[in-house]
């Protein structure tokens, strides 16, 4: 790596530069620096400051031609004039001149065919290891003649005290330029700002080639059978594609193209609240040298308390996805055979597992729904809805109908099965029910995997009109039925009612008067 090649960016009077280190030297500068401590499983851990999440009212993109014509403008996607922009950008540059600088060169996107070169550059060791854990690590050779489609730079200790003068909403900044192929962060320490930064840029290039970005996990079997795992943070996503009967392609950002699917990444980020070996045994034993654990707790001797939740409930873990053992080499599969929206339903309404029609898995893909629950949010008192389109709209730079066009083709052209599984409460909402057990809710997805659920019977529920079957294995038939789950009829009653009416609420938006994507019939009715 050439200082000129940092220094055409506007960084100055550059030190040493760290260029894509190995985890061993990584590991050891992050220690000397203080930046991380070692905890007895050989994984390292860093406190990531006052932001232990993603500062999504930060996020800005820069008008410009490409921008305007692309970009769904609204509260997700905000515009920042190109006038702040180079200011904030000389911000960043000006905090890491004069610095030594950590510079990590990697891909994102499996598939040769889409993936992007990325640069990422950071004064901190520990963001490096970040990336280097996340992102997928070109070979010696791939990096000799390494050109970046687009850069990342990291300037956390930055801060913008002129962002009222700018209309901004904190000192914080995190901010894309497409036409320059640039992003600038500022403000915060968060590491996920640099993943979900790329996830956005991607959920951009892909679509505009007819590609299909997806905020998803997947899995593919010993006969080729690739599974599709959609859903929100807490959802299960990660720990139920993690599994040690079918090879792991990645947990949590993928595309699909016209060869199949290919994971953007070449690691995985798990939450690690109430982590324990025996549920989720496989991201367990990933923890361990060069996994990179973040605002957990531990003790002196080391040992890490996941049960701990006083610095945040969004503790995490980065580690490359060889630490799954049971994992896909190439991180690509062929087309989906089944694809699973997963929803963690608070109100104990939805049932644990349905097949869904053509259109009814447009409505779901569109609602991405689940629910937060009390106690996991400051002022969250009772189970809140939660809709994000395509299960990750924060992250959607294009309008959500885009993607939602792009898998309709795909579902018709591939033959795909479509489902809609519960991890969330049964037999009445959170605080009264219980919520469902990764052995039942393992049990369904194991009966979608090996076709046995085709098998069944189906009845079809009131108002979601879902289709839900009879019996499925050994699962407790009351719970199938979630209204036979629950002893209070008609509070069920009235509970699916008020969630149903919060469907059809968030769904008008896409209810356009001879629009494409009015699949509103598909979703819940409330009967008199």
């Amino acid at each position: 790596m050439k200082s000129a090649d940092i220094e055409k960016l506007g960084i100055e009077n550059i030190g040493t530069i760290h260029y894509n280190l190995s985890f061993d030297d990584l590991i050891e500068l992050e220690i000397q620096n203080g930046e991380c401590t070692q905890t007895d499983s050989g994984a390292t851990t860093v406190d990531t400051g006052i932001f232990t999440g993603r500062s999504p009212k930060d996020k800005f993109f820069v008008e410009s031609s490409s921008s305007k014509e692309h970009i769904a403008w609204g509260d997700i996607n905000q515009p920042i004039s190109k006038e702040y922009f180079d200011e904030l950008y000389r911000l960043a540059t000006k905090t890491l001149s004069n610095k030594e600088l950590y510079v990590m060169d990697l891909f994102a996107g499996s598939s040769k065919s889409s993936r992007r070169n990325i640069r990422f550059i950071s004064e901190i060791a520990w963001q490096a290891h970040f990336v280097k854990n996340m992102f997928i690590r070109p070979e010696p050779q791939e990096l000799q003649d390494f050109t970046p489609d687009f850069t990342v730079i990291n300037a956390c200790k930055a801060t913008n005290d002129r962002y009222k003068e700018m209309g901004l909403h904190s000192e914080v900044f995190v901010l894309f330029n497409i036409e320059d192929r640039v992003a600038v962060i500022g403000g915060t320490w968060y590491g996920g700002e640099m993943k979900k930064g790329i996830f956005s840029m991607m959920n951009y290039w892909l679509p505009l080639e007819n590609k299909l970005s997806m905020h998803c996990s997947a899995n593919v079997g010993k006969d080729g059978d690739t599974a599709l795992f959609f859903g929100l943070s807490g959802t299960g996503k990660t720990t139920l594609s993690t599994d040690p009967l079918r090879a792991l392609i990645g947990d949590d950002e993928h595309g699909w193209d016209d060869d199949g699917v290919f994971n953007f990444e070449g690691g995985c980020y798990a939450k690690v609240i109430n982590l324990d070996s025996s549920s989720e045994p496989e991201i367990f034993a990933a923890i361990r040298k060069n996994a990179l654990l973040e605002n957990v707790v531990t003790d002196e001797s080391g040992a890490v308390d996941y049960s701990d939740a006083s610095k945040t409930e969004n503790t995490r873990v980065s580690y490359p996805i060889e630490h799954i053992k049971n994992h896909e080499p190439s991180l690509m599969a062929s087309h989906p055979k089944n694809i699973i929206f997963l929803t963690a339903d608070a109100f104990g309404v939805l049932p644990p597992v349905s097949k869904l029609t053509k259109e009814q898995a447009m409505y779901y893909f569109l609602s991405g729904y689940t629910a937060k629950v009390a106690g996991t949010e400051r002022g969250i008192t009772e189970p809140v809805a939660t809709f994000s389109a395509c299960f990750g709209e924060a992250f959607l730079p294009l309008h959500p109908t885009v993607y939602a066009k792009l898998l309709g083709e795909k579902i018709d052209k591939h033959g795909v099965d479509v489902y809609l599984v519960n991890t969330g409460w049964s037999g009445g909402a959170y605080g009264v029910g219980e919520r469902m057990s990764i052995k039942d809710t393992r049990a369904c997805i194991n009966a979608i995997l090996d076709g046995s659920i085709k098998q069944s019977e189906f009845d079809t529920t009131r108002t979601f009109k879902l289709h839900v079957p009879r019996t499925l294995g050994k699962i407790d038939p009351e719970i199938l039925n979630p209204r036979n789950a629950w002893s209070d009829k008609d509070e069920f009653d009235r509970s699916r009612d008020e969630l149903a009416q919060m469907f059809i609420d968030n769904f008008k938006k896409y209810q356009i008067e001879g629009g494409e994507f009015d699949y509103s019939a598909a979703g819940p009715s409330i009967e008199p």
